[in-house]
């Protein structure tokens, strides 16, 4: 059932935002109305990043991969306009994430995983999108390293022995002149209808970020609209051979990507204590162990798919 507006929640009087550049999520509580506070297509930031205020009946959310903290924010729009921000859904296994660095179990022990309120329930269908790519890639060599990444999810590709049980598709459909739905400040502007991945300017400890869009469906995971991917090369060193001996100083493009591939599928951060799963909050310089998902991560695609 959508959330119901509390007695306590913002009159129009109270919450007329219209002239407001940015807000925060206390300028826009849960259980305030969009509507009445007019608020859609204005930007309310927590931490890092921003969204777009959705209308009625969408939700949106955005996840960044760091080399420190990282953030990730939901804002959910029930069809009577009424706010929601969904938290991300840790696994059985995920405890408190508060372990210690020298105590994470390797890939294929560490069960932990969370969710987001998200979920593709046909096809993601994406595109390169328009100027430079990652790591100096041509667009062929990106096409070939996204699909990889993405496909890493979609296959479950694991060396823990677990079969693919993963319901989840993706097509390749070309090149576009769009561009990923995102800007320098590292807020998820409005959808344009392609789910885009590409590479710009993001808030310069980002190393990548993912921005999406669904349809609000109360009872059950959001339904994916689009997703956007950007890796950060204003601020960023990409390679594609990340497990190179001459690697210095990059990230590697499909390591990067396995993650980022893994929230549009609708996973969230794993924390600390669990570095060895390749949705860990961070990602590591000239590191490939995050192309190669984890008992968590896998437990977790099994769990919405």
């Amino acid at each position: 059932m959508p959330a119901q507006v509390s007695a306590a929640a913002p009159t129009v009087d109270e919450c007329d935002l219209s002239e407001e550049e940015t807000l925060t999520v206390e300028d826009l509580p849960e259980g305030a109305s969009v509507i009445e506070c007019e608020a859609v297509g204005l930007v309310i930031r927590q931490g890092d990043v921003g969204l777009t205020v959705p209308a009625p009946g969408e939700a949106a959310g955005v996840e960044l991969i760091s080399d420190g903290e990282s953030d990730g924010f939901q804002i959910e729009v029930a069809a009577d306009g009424t706010v929601n921000y969904p938290e991300e859904t840790p696994g059985p296994q995920s405890g408190g994430g508060d372990i210690s660095i020298a105590a994470d179990p390797g890939a294929c022990s560490d069960g932990a995983y969370s969710t987001n309120d998200l979920k593709e329930y046909g096809t993601y269908n994406w595109y390169v999108g328009d100027g430079g790519m990652p790591g100096a890639l041509t667009k062929d060599e990106a096409r070939a390293a996204f699909a990889d990444a993405i496909n890493n999810i979609t296959g479950s590709y694991n060396n823990c022995d677990y079969t693919d049980t993963v319901d989840a598709k993706s097509q390749y459909q070309g090149t576009t002149t769009y561009e990923a739905d995102m800007n320098a400040s590292g807020s998820c502007t409005s959808r344009d209808g392609q789910s885009t991945w590409d590479a710009g300017d993001l808030p310069s400890d980002t190393v990548a970020q993912a921005c999406w869009w669904s349809v609000a469906t109360p009872g059950i995971k959001n339904d994916l609209l689009e997703s956007d991917v950007r890796y950060n090369t204003t601020d960023k060193n990409f390679t594609d051979n990340g497990a190179s001996s001459s690697c210095s100083s990059k990230y590697d493009v499909r390591s990067v990507g396995t993650h980022e591939a893994g929230h549009v599928f609708g996973m969230g951060h794993v924390g600390s204590g669990h570095n060895n799963l390749t949705m860990y909050t961070n990602s590591f310089l000239c590191e490939t162990k995050a192309r190669t998902l984890g008992k968590g991560d896998v437990l977790g695609l099994r769990s919405i798919y």
